[in-house]
Order: structure tokens, then sequence, then C-alpha cells
């Protein structure tokens, strides 16, 4: 097997980096779906209907997105130790003021802010683990990373809601705060943007408009993009949202119940980021081969959904939610799979660009799929009034597999073949 060269034999600082930075990286998937469990206490202290509460949930990602592209352009030029200096601001400001809003607005703000503030949370590590270790770890790492994060998800489910029940959702989200803080300053402290002796490429690409008219020029870039438009969106729009009143309102579960099966999908997918990295780096090396075929698995198992009735045994749906975020984890492959298909000099922004699209689809599959589900929410009963979720994300899914099996192989081990 070929040995890619190590930039950083024996170092212990990188993997300092590789934990700290996924400490900081739980604080975003954290964020990103807190909203739920706490919902019930902003629709009693403040009033708030499904639209704000949707809006609320939207801005997040919204402020997300729109860092994406400069911060690549950030990345390249002053490192990712700047970077993450830079959006340390807007995150701890963000955190207060939507911890001590006290209108919808405010919250709103505070929403958009922690978007922001969390915008480079994974792209900054995935930037350092790029020179930090060698290139065939690269997927596997950046999925074991973002596994981790999970852990953010399940910490803003049972433990949360039991949080707010002792201190109440302001008090709570400014312990958050103040902790995201001491991460914040702890990772600027370890962070170095180069292993010693790291000889950095020149940057042939002076701005933004450049290195984005490499990147856009590429239909890889599109159809990646696209893929992870769909993938991690649906996936959220499910796991954020639509997943609880389905088994709720659809298959009659209990709230207990619901929130126990929503563990099966965070288990599948942290289980399935590690695994499928491991998958593509060691055994099938290859990013295109892993990602088309369970894109292909996940557009089956959906539309299986399709087609359940009413009453549907507990065991099965359990497993088709823990599959369902298996199957969506290897969408986290693409990452390795654009930064190996562009030049090393705009990779952090071909990286964010591609991560642009995926907030994008958090954000914007969740209202979409709102407007296959009619009426009243209380009024809604068995899964018929749930099927065009479904069939929606079944074939849109279909849609982006079949774009994605045209993207070009990864040079990486082809490469390496050539080297034996």
């Amino acid at each position: 097997m070929t040995h890619f060269p190590d930039p950083a034999p024996g170092s212990h600082r990188r993997w300092a980096i590789f934990v700290v930075g996924a400490i900081n990286f739980i604080m975003s998937m954290f964020y990103r779906v807190s909203l739920a469990v706490i919902s019930p206490s902003l629709i009693s202290d403040l009033r708030f209907d499904a639209s704000q509460l949707s809006d609320l949930s939207a801005a997040f990602f919204y402020g997300f997105a729109l860092c994406q592209l400069p911060l690549g352009l950030a990345i390249d030029r002053i490192g990712a130790r700047g970077g993450l200096i830079l959006l340390g601001a807007p995150a701890i400001a963000g955190g207060f003021v939507f911890a001590l809003g006290q209108s919808y607005e405010h919250l709103l703000l505070g929403r958009f802010l922690l978007g922001i503030g969390m915008g480079g949370n994974l792209m900054l590590v995935l930037a350092l683990l790029a020179v930090w270790f060698p290139l065939d770890r690269f997927a596997s790492l950046g999925s074991s990373l973002v596994a981790i994060g999970v852990i953010g998800n399940l910490f803003a489910a049972t433990p949360l809601a039991l949080m707010n029940g002792w201190l109440g959702w302001r008090s709570c989200f400014i312990i958050f705060t103040i902790l995201n803080a001491l991460i914040i300053i702890s990772f600027a402290l370890i962070i170095r943007n180069y292993p010693p002796g790291y000889v950095k490429r020149a940057v042939k690409n002076r701005n933004l408009l450049q290195g984005f008219k490499t990147i856009a020029r590429m239909y890889g870039y599109w159809a990646i993009s696209l893929g992870n438009f769909v993938r991690y969106g649906y996936f959220v729009a499910i796991q954020g949202l639509w997943a609880t009143p389905f088994l709720i309102y659809g298959v009659g579960m209990s709230q207990i119940a619901a929130a126990d099966t929503l563990l099966f999908l965070g288990f599948g997918y942290m289980i399935g980021l590690p695994l499928f990295g491991f998958l593509s780096d060691r055994i099938f090396r290859s990013r295109k081969k892993v990602v088309v075929t369970t894109f292909s698995l996940s557009v089956a198992l959906t539309l299986s959904v399709f087609f359940w009735s009413d009453h549907v045994d507990s065991w099965i749906i359990k497993t088709t939610f823990f599959v369902m975020g298996l199957l969506a984890a290897p969408g986290q492959i693409s990452y390795a799979h654009i930064k190996e298909l562009v030049p090393s000099s705009i990779t952090a922004q071909a990286m964010t660009a591609v991560n642009l699209f995926t907030i994008l689809g958090a954000a914007l599959m969740t209202q979409v799929l709102g407007l296959f589900v009619q009426g009243d929410m209380n009024q809604l009963s068995g899964v018929k009034d749930f099927r065009l979720i479904w069939f929606a994300g079944a074939a849109l899914l279909a849609i982006v597999t079949v774009m994605y099996s045209f993207v070009p192989e990864s040079p990486v081990f082809g490469r390496a073949a050539t080297k034996q």
C-alpha cells in the first residue's frame, strides 16, 4: 500500500488541534438543533408562533451560509487561527443577544450572529487537518471530527430539556455562551496554521472572485454542492423538525417515544461518519463509489417510508431511522473529494463553497418540506398527511445521485497507484 508523506511526524500539537477543534465543532452542532427543544418555552414566554420559530431556525443557517465564501478566502490568506479569532466575536455576541433578548427581533439577530460565528467551526479544522496530516487520512479524520460533533446534536435533546427545566432557557444559553468563549480562547492558543518546516505553495488567486471562477467552471463542484444541499438539507429537515410530528401525528408515538427514536437517527449518523471515511480512505480507496452507492440506498430507504401504514412496528421505525442516519453520513466525504479535485491554492475556498450549499440546504429544505404539510399541526393524523415529504426527499436524492455519478473520481488514489 502506498504511504503518503507525513507533514508532521510524531506531532502532539496536531492531535491537540483535532481534539479542541472537535470540541469547538460540538458547539456548532449543538446550536444548529437546540431551538427545537426550547421552542415550547419560547412559545410560552414570548408568544412565538410556528412561523417565527421557523424563521429563528433558518436565521442560524442563513448567517452560517453568508460567511462561507469570504471564510474560504480568509483561511487561504490569513490562516485558520486568524479566521477563528475573526469569527469568535459574532459567536459570543450572538449567544448573549439570544440569551438576553426580549423580542422576536432580538432573538432573530442573536441566531443570525450565532450562525456567522459558528460558520467556520468545521472548515477551520478541516483546513488544519489538510496540512497537518497525510493525504490519505483526511477523509477518515474529517468524518471522525463530524461524528464527534454529533454529540452536540445529542446534547441538544434530553440533556438540554432537563437543563431548561432546571434553570430556564436563558440561563442555559448564558452558560453555553461562556463555555463557547473559553473553547475559542483555548483553540486560539493551541492552533498553528502550519506544522514546522511546512512550505506553503504560492497563492495564484489574488481574490475571492478569481478563485471562485476556477471552482465554478468545474462540473464536479456543482454536482458535489447540490448533492450536499439535498443530502444534508434533507437530513437536518427530518432530524430538526419534521420527524417529530411525523412520529407523533403520523404513526401515533408518544413524545418520549418519538424523542427516543430520533436518537437512533443521530446514532446512525455518528457511526456512519468514521465508518465510511475509513472505507473511502483505506478499503475502496475511492470517494465517488462510496458516495454514489450510499446515496442510491438512501433513495430506496426514503421511498420505502412513503408506503408505511399508520401502524408500524417500533423496531422497524427505529431501524429505518438508524440506517437513514447511517446513509446520510457519507456525504461528508464530498469535502475530501472537492479538496482533491481543485488546485491546492484554493482548497479552503473550494471546501467552504461546497459548505455554502450544504448549509443553505439545511435552511431551505426545512421550509420547502413544510409546503407539503398542510393545515394545523394538531389536526394532522396518519402517515398520509406526511407522505409527500418522503416522496419529495426520495425524488431529490435520486436526482443528485445521478448528477454525482458523472463527477470525476478523486485523482489522489490514482496518483498513488502510479508511484507504486
